[in-house]
C-alpha cells in the first residue's frame, strides 16, 4: 500500500507512479482469442459445443441444448428464496425508473428559410449481454445491463452466461426473467461473444455486446467491435474515497474493502486532510482484512494497489481527483455538494457518509457499468443512450433550396466533387 502527501517533495512522481501502475492482465490472449472466434465463424453450433466441452467441462447433448428453456427458467425462480425475488424486483424497479428518465426526445425545428430539420431516436434492433459465470454469479449485471436495453425499446435482448460443470444459477436466471431477457444461451469465453457478433444456426446475430468478464471475453469485444458496437473494454474496478476528520475510519476502511475484494487487480484510494485520518483508516482495514470471507483477495488488493494520499487542502484532494478520473468516487465530508461540483471526470459519485458506493452496485438506481482505468475523463456509465442511436432527416421546400443551394454548390465546386455541384444545380434551374 503506497502512502503519498501532497507536502512531501517526492509526491508528483510517486502519484504519477501510481497512475502508471499495470492493473490489466499481462497474459496475451489475442492469439488464442483470434482463433476461437475463427472456430466460431467456420463451425457454428458444432464449433460452440466443442469449446463449451472444452473449456467449461460440459458438453450439451446438441445445439437445441445451449438455450435455457422457459420450463428451467421457471424452476430456477422457484427456487429463489422469496426475500432475493423481493430485493431484486426492488432493485429492477429503481433502475427502471431511473433510465426510463434517461429517454430523450425527437427534435424538429423549423427553418425560416424553408427547411425542416430533425432528428429522431429509435432502438438498437437487437442485443447481446454478456454475463460472467464460474467464479463469481452477478444477478445485478442481468439488471443493469439488460433494463436499460429494455427501457429503451431493444426487442431482442440475447443473454449468455457460461456454466462450468453444467451449472446454471438460480437468481441469475430469475434477474434476467425480470429484466426482460428474451433468451438465455448457456455459453461464455470468447465463442460466446463471436456467437453474438456473426450468428450461427441457434444464435441469430445481434447489433449490440455489452457486459463485463474476462481477459478473453474482453479481447473478443475488441475484435468483433466493428461487426457488432460494444459497450467498453472493462478493466479492473477502482474507487476513490473523499473522506474528512469528522468520518468514521472503519467505515472508509470497509468501502475501501468493498472494492478491493473484487479482484486482486481493483484498486482502492483514500484522499484525506487528516494524517490523523489516514493512520486510522490503515490501522482499520488491517483489523477488517483479519474476519473478511474475502480477505485473500481484497488483502492483495490492498498491498499491491491501494494508496492513502494526505492533501493541504479540498482544492489539491479535486485536481487528483480529476487526474485520476476514477470509476467510482466517495465523497465523505460533511458538506459534500460544494466538492463535488470542483470535480469534472468521475464515473459515478456517491455523496455523503450513508451513501456507499456498494448503494449504487445494487438498488440505487444509477447504472454499476462504469468506466474504469482513467476513461471517465472522456466516457460515460452505462445508460439508455447506448441502446438508442439517432437519426437525422431534412425537409426542403423549393424555397428553402433556392435560399441555401448556391452556397452549397460554390463549397461542392470548390471540393472538385462536380457532381454534388450539379446534382444541387440542376434543380436550382
Amino acid at each position: 500500500m503506497i502512502r503519498l502527501n501532497t507536502a512531501d517533495a517526492g509526491f508528483e512522481a510517486g502519484f504519477l507512479a501510481l497512475l502508471d501502475q499495470a492493473r490489466e492482465t499481462t497474459t496475451k490472449v489475442d492469439a488464442a482469442v483470434s482463433s476461437i472466434i475463427a472456430e466460431v465463424r467456420a463451425g457454428g453450433d458444432a464449433a460452440l459445443l466443442d469449446l463449451t466441452g472444452r473449456f467449461d467441462r460440459w458438453t450439451p447433448a446438441d445445439a437445441a441444448a445451449l438455450r435455457v428453456t422457459e420450463a428451467e427458467i421457471d424452476a430456477a425462480r422457484a427456487r429463489c428464496a422469496p426475500e432475493l425475488l423481493d430485493a431484486l424486483d426492488l432493485a429492477a424497479t429503481r433502475i427502471e425508473r431511473f433510465h426510463a428518465a434517461q429517454l430523450p426526445r425527437d427534435v424538429e425545428l423549423d427553418d425560416p428559410l424553408g427547411l425542416t430539420l430533425g432528428l429522431r431516436w429509435g432502438s438498437i434492433d437487437a442485443v447481446g449481454l454478456y454475463v460472467p459465470g464460474g467464479k463469481a454469479a452477478y444477478p445485478s449485471s442481468v439488471l443493469m445491463n439488460a433494463i436499460p436495453a429494455r427501457v429503451a425499446g431493444v426487442p431482442r435482448i440475447a443473454m449468455c452466461v457460461p456454466t462450468p460443470d453444467g451449472v446454471l444459477n438460480d437468481l441469475v436466471l430469475a434477474a434476467a426473467h425480470r429484466a426482460g431477457v428474451t433468451e438465455i444461451f448457456r455459453i461464455g469465453g470468447a465463442q460466446a461473444i463471436a456467437a453474438l457478433a456473426w450468428g450461427t444456426a441457434t444464435i441469430a446475430p445481434v447489433d449490440r455486446v455489452a457486459g463485463p468478464g474476462n481477459a478473453y471475453v474482453a479481447e473478443a469485444k475488441r475484435q468483433v467491435f466493428g461487426r457488432v458496437g460494444i459497450d467498453s473494454i472493462a478493466g479492473p474496478s477502482e474507487v476513490v474515497v473523499l473522506a474528512d476528520a469528522s468520518q468514521n475510519p472503519a467505515l472508509i476502511a470497509m468501502d475501501l474493502l468493498a472494492q478491493a475484494e473484487h479482484d486482486e487487480s481493483a484498486q482502492s484510494i483514500l484522499i484525506t486532510t487528516s494524517h490523523q485520518m489516514a493512520n486510522a483508516v490503515e490501522h482499520a482495514v488491517q483489523d477488517a482484512l483479519l474476519t473478511l470471507p474475502r480477505a485473500g483477495i481484497a488483502g492483495e488488493s490492498w498491498r499491491r494497489h491501494g494508496a492513502i494520499i494526505v492533501v493541504h487542502d479540498w482544492e489539491e484532494g479535486a485536481r487528483l481527483v480529476d487526474r485520476l478520473a476514477p470509476e467510482h468516487l466517495e465523497i465523505m465530508v460533511s458538506e459534500p455538494g460544494p466538492l463535488f461540483a470542483r470535480i469534472r471526470h468521475a464515473g459515478a459519485a456517491f455523496l455523503g457518509a450513508h451513501c456507499p458506493e456498494a448503494l449504487g452496485d445494487y438498488v440505487a438506481g444509477p447504472n454499476h457499468v462504469l468506466p474504469t482505468g482513467r476513461t471517465a475523463r472522456f466516457a460515460s456509465g452505462l445508460s439508455v443512450y447506448d441502446f438508442l442511436k439517432r437519426t437525422t432527416w431534412i425537409s426542403a421546400e423549393r424555397r428553402g433550396l433556392e435560399a441555401i443551394g448556391p452556397a452549397a454548390v460554390a463549397l461542392a465546386e470548390a471540393e472538385g466533387l462536380s457532381a454534388h455541384a450539379r446534382s444541387i444545380s440542376l434543380r436550382l434551374g
